[in-house]
């Protein structure tokens, strides 16, 4: 009762002018390298399989309203407790690595078959989605 499990359907739509390339990039199907089922969670249920509570809510069953207070990250001492990235992490990351490496894999260059890169492109920032996908990423990091 959480929700409706089904299978991921990336869109057909051509790509723009701006990414003259097909099928050699991970993210043109997005997330279909990843994963093919989804969940589309109900009421104040979210999560991949529907098992967490959305964005201020909590409880057994998701329905307690919790507000959430932002904290400023430098005043935390947080900041200083980051990692410099200088030696990779393969094992027991922090929440910060994994956020970081998601937002460079969003933006990242794109490979191409020929061993040379394609520079002129960033899925994250030019792109319509830039507002709803910087949001969504910012409320995941709260």
């Amino acid at each position: 009762g959480r929700g409706v499990c089904q299978d991921v359907v990336p869109s057909n739509s051509p790509v723009g002018a701006q990414f003259p390339f097909s099928g050699i990039d991970d993210r043109e199907n997005w997330p279909i390298v990843f994963y093919n089922r989804t969940c589309q969670c109900q009421g104040n249920f979210t999560g991949y399989n529907c098992g967490e509570c959305r964005f201020g809510y909590t409880g057994p069953k998701c329905t307690i309203r919790r507000n959430m207070i932002r904290k400023y990250v430098i005043a935390t001492g947080t900041y200083e407790q980051m990692n410099n990235g200088s030696n990779p992490m393969f094992a027991d990351i922090s929440v910060y690595d994994l956020f970081v490496w998601l937002h460079y894999y969003a933006s990242r260059d794109a490979f191409l078959e020929d061993g040379s890169v394609w520079a002129n492109i960033d899925f994250a920032h030019e792109a319509p989605g830039f507002l709803p996908w910087h949001r969504f990423f910012l409320l995941l990091w709260e």
